[in-house]
């Protein structure tokens, strides 16, 4: 007897979000993305912002996407176009905006989430001070954040251990894992993506840290030998858009899009964690790879003692010289939300 009026309930259900959407007013909205040469700007926000929103509010809800570097822009410029209102919406790493303000380091300190159950505990616990922090200070409504997949040592040098980055070049993209490099004895060099290549076929550099699937599609296990599998950090991502737009936009509207970036980003985790390991076997030949190519890279499992060292090093560098840089108020946020979740401390 239960059946239909679960059916029916059902029904009532899609009916409903069938006449929320055209309840919706004809809006369109200009979004600036990620980096369009990447996968979760190519398989998840295009897609999302050209086919998912208009076909769930009926064609009311319409977008044009660019990625960021399409424009012509650098990528640390966003927040800020943002804040002023040039850009609407907009999607950017968050270490692009470490050198304006520390605290935008705190979710992906090297070697803080060596997993990605932990790197989006981190994220969500820390999500409400970004959020009052960018709408305080930059009139910018934080709308979510998402994630690349784990960034990984590719080394073109035998490495049995963690330890083994001492005394190599290690080219990294960030303050907080070039301080990561130093701390295990090894050199930090600052190169863009695109040199790296050359740079670990001729030597100039032994070791990278890039995403693991993002090693894969630029090729690097031609040039490398060795895949470090524990992820140093993450390079979270902001989806956000300017606080005057927004308000513009029909509380309807803006209850739809937030419903819907909900989604998108658990989606891009869920992703995130799915092509760490892709990374892992596609590099390495791995039969689970999905992709044809397959690279012969030999795959380097992280032990206890590289798990325990990971600790030391953020305890004793990373850690401390991320709070003598962050205020006072960003080192107390930090220790009432991620460090309650991983039971760390900072100290200025």
């Amino acid at each position: 007897m239960k059946k239909p009026l679960i059916t029916a309930a059902i029904a009532a259900a899609l009916l409903s979000t069938a006449a929320h959407a055209q309840d919706l007013p004809k809006t369109h909205l200009k979004v600036v993305g990620g980096l369009s040469n990447l996968t979760a700007y190519n398989d998840y926000e295009k897609p999302f912002w050209t086919k998912t929103i208009p076909e769930l509010s009926k064609g009311q809800v319409t977008a044009d996407i660019k990625g960021f570097n399409e424009m012509g822009l650098k990528g640390p410029e966003l927040l800020r176009l943002m804040s002023q209102g040039v850009i609407e919406f907009g999607t950017a790493t968050l270490s692009y905006f470490a050198s304006d303000n520390p605290i935008n380091e705190a979710i992906d300190l090297a070697g803080l989430a060596p997993d990605v159950k932990t790197a989006r505990a981190v994220t969500n616990a820390f999500e409400p001070v970004y959020a009052k922090v960018y709408g305080e200070g930059a009139n910018v409504k934080l709308l979510g954040i998402s994630t690349y997949p784990g960034q990984v040592l590719f080394c073109n040098a035998d490495i049995k251990s963690l330890a083994d980055i001492k005394g190599k070049k290690v080219r990294t993209s960030s303050r907080t894992t070039a301080e990561f490099v130093q701390a295990l004895g090894g050199s930090s060099v600052t190169m863009a993506f695109g040199e790296v290549v050359p740079a670990l076929q001729n030597k100039v550099v032994d070791c990278a840290i890039t995403g693991s699937l993002s090693g894969y599609s630029a090729k690097w296990y031609e040039v490398s030998t060795h895949l470090y599998a524990l992820p140093i950090n993450w390079n979270q991502q902001i989806h956000a858009v300017n606080q005057k737009a927004w308000d513009k936009l029909d509380p309807k509207v803006q209850t739809f899009l937030q419903t819907n970036i909900d989604k998108l980003v658990d989606d891009i985790w869920d992703a995130a964690a799915r092509q760490t390991q892709e990374g892992y076997d596609c590099n390495t030949g791995a039969a689970a790879c999905p992709y044809p190519v397959k690279g012969k890279m030999v795959l380097v499992q992280p032990t206890d003692a590289d798990r325990e060292l990971l600790k030391k090093v953020l305890a004793e560098a990373v850690l401390p010289k991320w709070a003598a840089r962050c205020s006072a108020q960003c080192v107390e946020d930090f220790n009432a939300t991620i460090g309650k979740e991983l039971d760390v401390v900072a100290k200025k």
